[in-house]
């Protein structure tokens, strides 16, 4: 039976590049799964259903929560978002990691499920080019923009909440970083209790 998988939970306020580190992540990692939270919101420029996210209506959203379909979910600037329960349960059991790249408030409450998971969060160098790359984006209103700097300080305060706090100054440098606490966290002593029990039980036998 292959070890059971890791489960890595992303969060950082919007802009700090937390999904591109998560791209970087699932393309040089196999063994690393991304799960597709389910939303209301609609797609951006680019984004497609099944690939970026689970595009539902609220009704379906609403019949998931119903159905306990949804290991968590939360209203973030007016639309829902969740975690199908389903596929990652499923993949940790047969000795994938999962990545969640999600918003603090569904953070918290895996966190509650999951103590075991490892809990990452991705910070910007300063508030100013936080501020930068969210224009440069292009893809949301001046007036989400305005509410997302407003809610960045609000949520950079979660951040104690955290296992480990990840500056991305530089996309190849903060995965890296990722990377690292991954390897760090495969060889924790909890995690490998039955490695030692059976290297007791051949030295017993």
């Amino acid at each position: 039976m292959p070890q059971q998988g890791i489960l890595l939970v992303v969060s950082g306020p919007s802009g700090t590049g937390k999904g591109t580190i998560c791209r970087e992540l699932l393309r040089s990692n196999p063994q690393l799964k991304y799960s597709i939270s389910a939303t209301t919101r609609q797609p951006r420029t680019g984004e497609a259903d099944g690939v970026n996210y689970l595009f539902v209506a609220k009704n379906h959203f609403q019949t998931m929560i119903e159905n306990d379909d949804l290991l968590e979910w939360a209203e973030v600037y007016g639309n829902f978002y969740g975690t199908p329960r389903h596929y990652v349960l499923e993949q940790l059991k047969n000795g994938y990691d999962v990545v969640l790249e999600i918003d603090t408030q569904g953070a918290m409450k895996i966190k509650e499920k999951f103590p075991e998971g490892v809990y990452i969060y991705i910070i910007p160098p300063s508030l100013d080019e936080l501020a930068d790359r969210i224009h440069k984006r292009g893809t949301d209103s001046l007036e989400v923009i305005k509410k997302r700097l407003h809610c960045a300080s609000a949520e950079l305060a979660q951040a104690h909440n955290y296992h480990y706090i990840v500056v991305n100054d530089q996309v190849a440098a903060a995965v890296q970083k990722v990377e690292t606490i991954i390897a760090a966290e495969k060889h924790r002593a909890e995690r490998n209790t039955d490695l030692i029990d059976s290297l007791c039980q051949a030295r017993c036998n």
